[in-house]
């Protein structure tokens, strides 16, 4: 799964996406592009079911400090069943 981040309509900027959990779901691919649109993509564990928190977090460039959680999303991963 992938997911797109519009560019942002205040000063900040996204600098970053995390995961909770990533034995679970684990962000990756994780890019900028030059008119300020964010790209991840998230993979799953197919074996194990579990929860997460994606967070993208996002600051003005020319302030100093942390930048913060501007966008969650909650993923719920479940196994594909073994037997049938």
């Amino acid at each position: 799964m992938s997911f797109v981040l519009k560019p942002r309509t205040d000063d900040r900027r996204w600098t970053a996406v995390l995961s909770s959990a990533p034995a679970f779901v684990l962000a990756s691919g994780w890019r900028v592009d030059a008119d300020g649109t964010a790209r991840a993509s998230l993979r799953c564990a197919g074996t194990r079911g579990g929860t997460a928190q994606i967070t993208a977090r996002a600051k003005a460039p020319d302030v100093a400090g942390a930048a913060r959680v501007a966008f969650t999303l909650h993923v719920d991963v479940l196994p594909y069943p073994t037997q049938g």
